[in-house]
């Protein structure tokens, strides 16, 4: 996932000028596009390597926003620029480099990867990427705060919220009262735009905001 996967030559392949998935994506001049399954072959963009000036969109399946790893991942990508979507199955992974150039997994158990200048397959490989995209749900909307709008305090509340805690174990967990704790969820439901607790917490995830779990598991 992080870019520094290694490359094979196949049949109409072709390495990218500077070798690596990382080289390649730093020549973007215009877009990337991205579907990845999130397995540890896939090709996946990588937050570190967004540059500005040039548009990145990715889809991801529906799985991650709920996977707490994955969704930190999708978080930091949307706070880099990357407009993020996700869908119930991602039919494949590639990338696309400025509509001409097309990353594909060559061989799934060791992360080699193909890249491809085929005007063929790299139109095949955006029309399907094009035709998924309107349908697919975007990870978090405008109206979400900045993480550095959340105190320590609210970040972990949401990390619980997230594990389905109730009020009872938040407030001896934040040693504050359960009336506290209440008015607490009831501010950061509101600034998330959240209809239930669990929901704070799921946008919380998406966004990459949630602290790492210390071990604490939470019941209901």
């Amino acid at each position: 996932m992080n870019g520094q996967l290694s490359l094979v030559p196949v049949p109409g392949a072709q390495k990218p000028a500077y070798g690596g998935i990382a080289e390649l994506l730093a020549s973007a001049q215009n877009e990337v596009v991205a579907m990845s399954t999130l397995t540890p072959a896939a090709p996946a963009v990588n937050p570190r390597e967004v540059r500005r000036g040039v548009r990145y969109r990715a889809i991801h399946p529906d799985r991650a926003r709920t996977t707490p790893a994955l969704g930190r991942h999708l978080g930091a990508l949307s706070l880099a620029g990357v407009a993020v979507r996700t869908i119930p199955r991602v039919p494949m992974d590639m990338i696309v480099v400025d509509g001409s150039v097309v990353v594909l997994p060559a061989d799934t158990g060791n992360g080699n990867v193909a890249v491809l200048r085929l005007t063929s397959v790299v139109t095949t490989a955006l029309e399907l990427f094009e035709r998924i995209w309107p349908d697919a749900v975007p990870l978090a909307g405008p109206e979400l705060p900045d993480r550095a709008d959340l105190s320590v305090r609210e970040q972990e509340m949401l990390r619980l919220l997230a594990l389905g805690a109730t009020d009872e174990l938040v407030a001896a967990h934040l040693d504050i009262s359960v009336r506290t704790t209440r008015r607490i969820v009831a501010r950061v439901m509101n600034r998330l735009g959240a209809r239930s607790r669990f929901q704070a917490g799921v946008k919380a995830a998406d966004r990459g905001w949630l602290p790492v779990d210390d071990g604490l598991t939470a019941t209901g």
